[in-house]
């Protein structure tokens, strides 16, 4: 008889969960089929259709390397030892797994782990087969800002084994009152390594693939296809519609949320049991309309709690229990403590995730959402304003913020007009005057400028990085928010 020795995480596909097999047999060859005629789940983690060896599993007999190839004739003799072994340690590497369904991945749980997830395996509906599916699965959150920071560090808590963090902006202190991956000391570094190294932190077991770069529509379908569960911590409408198109394409779950000042929404699109998000939302808001959080502002705590749906969403997808947020809006309304509940359906005609679809190509989203360029104004620096004042040139200063903001900082001997309330209130300002506009950042001032040159104004200008790069450049004393 012939001995062939199963590996830890190939055993649970055996009958009976075998750490060995005997057979009789002649050849390497012979002893494998045999094996896995008699192991019809093991067949497919160690050979591919045609019946040849897998690339990422190694033969060994009596401890010597011999790679098992369809035809070979590898003589055995009584009392040999075969040996299975993968060649990447705890499972297949990610891109050797994409075909196989989670079940059927094969993982390990160390008894270490056992300790860790005990109170998970003391659930039922969870269980160790449950916590097997946790750590076989692989998650990919986009952004890793106020959403991706809760829902990645609980997913990694939790065990799932494999996140992709998506994100390409560096750490700003702006970000720390609800970004909680992150601290002071870590200002200006890249978010997706720091947050890797905060995770592996929480929970060594896992494995963090990172990329730090944006999502486009040359790179969407090829990163998304690695993984079974899309997470959407987005803050962007063209990045919300890439992603929603390329998991429609690709068949993946979309787990998505979205956050402004107390308001969170959170839901599951998985366009084969309902609908997606262009069935929620068919075409985005125009540019301008709908501030976003760095505009109109965010409670801190706000995210962690929306971002803990989207996790929880996430593991109930992975084990496939309970009843996932498809086909409903979760409303959550942080001043009231309220939550709503809104029925939402598949679009017949939706033009991505219909029968027909219309688009078989990711598009150029930013054209899709309206977003142009930053409009070609004159434009004036702090500094060479300053120097400009100080010898005496009169500047009308044009603040285009809100009131809220106003009162946060604002330049001394500044207009206050609200770019929203700009068009009404045009018939405040002197054409003759020299203006200059200025908003935090720069970008709703140059809005404002574009506006007030088309109506005629030709001595206004718009004010370069806003009243943050005032107060970085010329008055420290400003309050920066």
């Amino acid at each position: 008889m012939v001995r062939i020795l199963i590996p830890t995480a190939l055993r649970q596909y055996t009958d009976g969960g075998k750490s060995q097999v005997e057979v009789e047999a002649t050849t390497v060859s012979e002893a494998l089929k045999k094996l896995l005629s008699e192991n019809q789940k093991l067949a497919k983690h160690i050979v591919d259709e045609e019946g040849k060896l897998r690339n990422f599993v190694n033969i060994f007999l009596n401890n010597e390397d011999v790679r098992y190839l369809s035809g070979e004739e590898t003589k055995v003799a009584s009392n040999d030892t075969i040996r299975i072994v993968p060649a990447i340690a705890g499972g297949m590497q990610l891109e050797e797994q994409e075909d196989l369904p989670i079940e059927d991945r094969p993982v390990r749980i160390s008894p270490r782990e056992y300790r860790r997830y005990g109170r998970h395996l003391i659930i039922p509906e969870v269980g160790l087969e449950g916590q097997r599916r946790l750590k076989a699965a692989r998650v990919l959150v986009i952004g890793t800002g106020g959403l991706g920071a809760p829902s990645s560090l609980y997913l990694a808590a939790a065990g799932v084994g494999t996140i992709g963090l998506m994100d390409f902006d560096t750490i700003d202190e702006t970000n720390l009152h609800r970004q909680i991956l992150f601290s002071d000391k870590q200002i200006g570094k890249s978010k997706v390594q720091t947050a890797k190294e905060r995770l592996l932190e929480a929970n060594p077991n896992i494995t963090i693939k990172t990329y730090d770069e944006p999502l486009t529509s040359d790179n969407a379908l090829e990163i998304f296809k690695g993984y079974d569960v899309i997470v959407d911590g987005t803050d962007n409408f063209p990045t919300r519609y890439l992603t929603n198109d390329a998991c429609v394409k690709l068949g993946k779950p979309n787990v998505y949320a979205s956050i402004f000042r107390f308001e969170g929404q959170a839901t599951v699109f998985d366009s084969k049991k309902g609908p997606c998000y262009r069935c929620l939302y068919p075409k985005p808001p125009p540019p301008g309309l709908v501030p976003s959080c760095a505009e109109g502002g965010v409670l801190g705590v706000l995210p962690g709690l929306v971002g803990l749906i989207q996790a929880t969403e996430t593991i109930k997808l992975i084990l496939n229990k309970g009843e996932p947020l498809i086909g409903r809006l979760l409303i959550y309304d942080a001043l009231s403590m309220s939550f709503e509940e809104l029925k939402i359906k598949k679009n017949p005609n939706c033009p991505i995730c219909s029968k027909e679809p219309q688009s078989v190509k990711l598009i150029d989203y930013q054209q899709f959402c309206g977003i142009e360029k930053m409009p070609d104004v004159a434009v004036v620096r702090p500094k060479t304003l300053k120097e400009e004042m100080s010898k005496g040139k009169k500047v009308l200063m044009l603040d285009v913020r809100e009131p809220h903001e106003y009162e946060i900082a604002r330049l001394e001997g500044s207009k206050l007009v609200p770019l929203g309330e700009l068009p009404e209130r045009v018939n405040e300002l002197d054409t003759a005057d020299e203006i200059v506009v200025y908003c935090h950042t720069g970008g709703r001032s140059a809005r404002a400028t574009d506006f007030l040159r088309g109506l005629g104004f030709k001595k206004v200008r718009n004010l370069e990085g806003g009243i943050d790069a005032w107060a970085v450049e010329v008055d420290p004393s400003l309050n920066r928010y």
